[in-house]
């Protein structure tokens, strides 16, 4: 060990606010009823430090820790230790904390159980366990309510880290440590207090492997403890497999089978395992799992070499006599026993790895050029090496191992090409998650390292760039990244390995950048051919690289139709080639153009998936511009505080990152959720900051789409004067032809600024125009805003119809907040609807829906609060919007509505008659 670095508290906890937000809803509500929680969470994760914050926080009465003590837990009862606690809480509320209660003996930990089960609800005791994550959750506490403590995400982890070092981490060494505690707290603490300053601050090489067996043993061993031999074996088997495995599970046959494989032919092992399988295992479906991943690591760091050797040779026996090459061969190498490098067998696992005809994962590919790194002498292949390995991490939706990966790449000499193929994927990586701008950069520096050798990935690399500055809304970047490139004399290589992630055809980034460039200089007779021949591949390419440019050109285009097609393939294909980085893109390819075809419950569920597949990828940007539609889709509906979780989340990830799209995008949302509620002024201010000239415009390519809104706000607001200018600029991107919806839109905008003699005639132009185009919602805005401006011109009849097809359109899209006002529109002219049965729930929003459904059946507003855990507030504000978009003034009411569509409902599905 080497350590010197001081570790400083950290000022808060990172990354647990969902079980922080648990505990305290169980501590805020001890001075009225009692109750219980588990926290569970393998070793590091912070258990203990969940349970000390609770004790800290605590304020409304005493806090009891309890501990079994020696040779007393096995002789409590239940009732005895209720009565105990009951003696304890006295007049006052009391918080019982009980660590690691897993510790237990049975009989205690049946005791437990049962007494925080039976605990009366009046007696105002709070009983919070913790229990380890590393094993099977104790059956004595398994039926008690559980909060679980996950590994933290990169950028928590890079938070906590930034927290407890004062920011002074080398970018390199805080990649590798980020990488190294794969998210567990105490792990991340012990590898910073590990390093002296001067290897946290990258003056000298930190110590190889940044995690050894001390380290782990530390934060992990006592989880080892009290194993059998046999235990052991299996559990280093297991522990082995999985380093060359696709997840956390492996098949228990070739575990077993190694095992067997392992032992001497005089002491066979019986099948499939003598006795229970240990504690730290689960099996299910014939695959074995760790319950944690750090007790894993620790299983395999921990062991004799020896054993360690052995355990990898019995499976590369095993695997090699099923034919499963790639597998292996990796075990085999970890099997050596003389010193490194091993030049012969680097050859073979590099040549095994790049064999596109060997089965294998991107994860698995990556992890087999990294070995084949480790055992290389030579710096240039070395180099090579390890950029390969970071370009399949990319692939496997693993940045957080390309970062490490690109960073020992740097430490070795290396040729022009493969410097260029490291920036390449360094500048994809941050494309995804970091600040576009040096995205931006080293993509263009990859470029220009790759265009005497490697021209086709120099293509590449520069419309890789034009995205990064598109992102980050520089128009000058982008199209000075989309100039011509040189002719080159190179021939591009006549066999590119598909499974790289900048794979495909030079073609189509010709196309793609020629296309493009002509959009943005506003050519859109020179556009059309080249972008339509990139969306023209998506009918019969199969690479989702090929297939994501086939969507991104067909959205510049405004053919959402074919957008849908190409996302949809593009999601297929990555799916199947084990592509989880581009899923998320993928998506929100089809997330975008289910916005613009005005699709708003499509576009949510695109973006919803997006979000999880973004985060779990490690790609914060993408996530971001998730977030920014799922804002834009709840906008139209009940749901502000929806809108305003997006809008936030989405513009804290644009305003650090330079996302300039997804920051427009979401300060579009939350603008149209204001006008939707009718709040025209705080709309009008927030859009007038995107449209309106200056340096705080929004994003060139999204701020035109806002128009209309600006238009419909600041007309309301009075404001007139403002929308001519903008209004000019619309009419040209109308005329483009790029957008359908524009043209109904701008005859929309001009009948709202029109005297009343053209007003009428204008907004007829529009509905003719939405009639053409398409799209709901839409088309219901114009029907609304035209009933409005009949029913003041005392066109009753006239405004009936328009206010009515209003609300039909509204309804079918879900557009809640819209539909509102086309009620009361219709309410002013007396010809409010009623609907009584399923259909008037369907108008609800999930939130308000579970609300009505619980208060129908007599729960008062604090009871559905504590059942939602959400405020009484919360509640308050739901039940008004509910009565509201019902037409009701009662809880009796609402208990024959909600009563009625569940009749409805029944006599639907049984085919009833009326």
């Amino acid at each position: 060990m080497t350590g010197e670095t001081t570790v400083r508290a950290a000022v808060r906890i990172h990354g647990r606010d969902a079980q922080l937000h648990q505990v305290r809803a169980l501590l805020d509500g001890l001075p009225t009823h009692s109750g219980h929680l588990v926290v569970t969470g393998e070793p590091g994760l912070g258990r203990t430090t969940l349970l000390h914050w609770a004790a800290r926080s605590f304020r409304a009465g005493p806090v009891l820790h309890l501990g079994p003590g020696p040779g007393r837990s096995a002789r409590v009862t239940a009732g005895e230790l209720l009565d105990t606690l009951r003696a304890a809480a006295g007049e006052a509320p009391l918080l019982v904390c009980v660590d690691d209660a897993h510790l237990w003996d049975a009989p205690a930990r049946t005791a437990l159980g049962r007494a925080a089960e039976l605990l009366a609800p009046t007696v105002r005791v709070g009983v919070l366990l913790s229990v380890a994550g590393h094993r099977a959750v104790d059956p004595e506490y398994a039926h008690l309510p559980a909060v679980r403590l996950d590994p933290l995400t990169p950028p928590q982890a890079g938070a906590l880290l930034d927290d407890v070092t004062d920011g002074a981490a080398d970018p390199a060494v805080r990649e590798q440590l980020l990488a190294e505690a794969e998210g567990n707290p105490a792990l991340l603490l012990a590898l910073v207090r590990r390093l002296s300053p001067a290897e946290l601050r990258g003056h000298r090489p930190p110590p190889r492997p940044l995690a050894d067996a001390a380290v782990l043993a530390e934060v992990a061993g006592e989880a080892l403890t009290g194993l059998s031999a046999d235990a052991h074996d299996l559990l280093l088997t297991v522990a082995a497999a999985v380093r060359a495995s696709d997840g956390p599970d492996v098949d228990a046959n070739l575990v077993f089978d190694a095992v067997r494989n392992s032992r001497p032919a005089s002491t066979p092992l019986p099948a499939p395992f003598p006795g229970p399988l240990p504690a730290l295992l689960a099996l299910a479906d014939d695959r074995l799992r760790f319950h944690g991943p750090l007790v894993r690591r620790t299983v395999h760091a921990t062991a004799a070499p020896d054993r360690r050797r052995a355990a990898h040779r019995a499976l590369a026996d095993v695997l090699e006599a099923d034919g499963r090459r790639l597998p292996a061969l990796l075990h085999r190498s970890w099997s050596l026993t003389g010193p490194s490098p091993a030049p012969s067998l680097a050859n073979r696992l590099a040549a095994v790895a790049a064999d596109g005809t060997v089965p294998g994962s991107s994860r698995l590919r990556a992890t087999v050029y990294a070995r084949a790194a480790e055992l290389t002498a030579d710096d240039p292949a070395r180099a090579e090496r390890y950029t390969a390995a970071a370009e399949q991490a990319l692939l496997a939706g693993r940045p957080d191992r390309a970062r490490p990966l690109l960073a020992a790449a740097r430490g070795c000499a290396a040729p022009l090409r493969v410097r260029g193929r490291a920036e390449l994927v360094r500048g994809l990586t941050e494309l995804r998650d970091g600040p576009v701008g040096d995205a931006h950069q080293s993509l263009l520096l990859a470029a220009s390292l790759l265009a005497a050798d490697a021209p086709a990935d120099a293509a590449t690399a520069a419309l890789a760039a034009a995205d990064a500055a598109w992102a980050a809304g520089d128009l000058t970047a982008c199209l000075a990244a989309l100039a011509p490139e040189p002719p080159s004399q190179t021939p591009a290589p006549r066999h590119a390995d598909a499974r790289r992630p900048t794979a495909y055809g030079a073609g189509a980034v010709r196309d793609h950048r020629v296309g493009m460039r002509a959009l943005l200089e506003g050519r859109l007779d020179r556009a059309a051919v080249p972008l339509g021949q990139v969306v023209e591949r998506a009918r019969t390419g199969d690479r989702p690289e090929g297939l994501l440019r086939s969507a991104s050109a067909a959205l510049l285009l405004g053919d959402v139709d074919a957008a849908r097609l190409a996302g949809a393939r593009a999601l297929a294909a990555a799916r199947q080639l084990g592509s989880d980085a581009l899923v998320p893109q993928a998506l929100e390819y089809l997330a975008y153009a289910e916005l613009r075809a005005g699709r708003h419950p499509q576009a949510r569920a695109h973006a919803e998936e997006g979000l999880r597949t973004a985060l779990r990828a490690g790609q914060r940007n993408t996530a971001a511009h998730h977030r920014a539609v799922l804002a834009l889709a709840a906008s139209i509906e009940e749901e502000p505080d929806v809108v305003a979780r997006h809008v936030t989340a989405a513009l804290t990830t644009a305003r650090r990152h330079g996302l300039a799209q997804a920051a427009t995008l979401a300060e579009w949302a939350a603008a149209r959720a204001d006008l939707g509620r009718g709040r025209p002024f705080d709309a009008a201010d927030r859009l007038g900051l995107l449209v309106l000239p200056g340096p705080g415009r929004g994003h060139f390519a999204v701020w035109r789409l806002t128009v209309p809104c600006f238009v419909e706000a600041a007309v309301l607001a009075g404001r007139h004067e403002e929308t001519r200018a903008v209004l000019t600029d619309f009419a040209g991107w109308a005329a483009f032809g790029a957008d359908p919806q524009a043209a109904a839109q701008l005859a929309r905008c001009h009948a709202l600024l029109a005297p009343p003699d053209r007003a009428d005639d204008l907004y007829r132009c529009a509905l003719a125009r939405h009639d053409e185009a398409g799209g709901d919602f839409e088309r219901a805005r114009t029907a609304l805003l035209y009933g409005k401006w009949l029913r003041r011109r005392r066109r009753p009849r006239e405004a009936r119809g328009l206010l009515g097809t209003a609300l039909a359109g509204f309804d079918r899209c879900g557009a809640g907040v819209w539909a509102a006002q086309a009620r009361g529109e219709l309410r002013a002219l007396g010809a409010a609807p009623h609907d009584s049965g399923a259909g008037a729930l369907s108008r609800l929003t999930p939130q308000q829906l579970r609300i009505a459904r619980q208060v129908a059946e007599g729960a008062t507003n604090r009871e559905v609060a504590l059942t939602l855990a959400v405020s009484t507030r919360t509640v308050d504000y739901h039940l008004r919007k509910v009565f509201a978009a019902l037409g009701v003034r009662s809880r009796l009411e609402l208990a024959r509505m909600v009563e009625h569509a569940g009749q409805a409902e029944r006599g639907e599905k049984t085919g009833a008659q009326p």
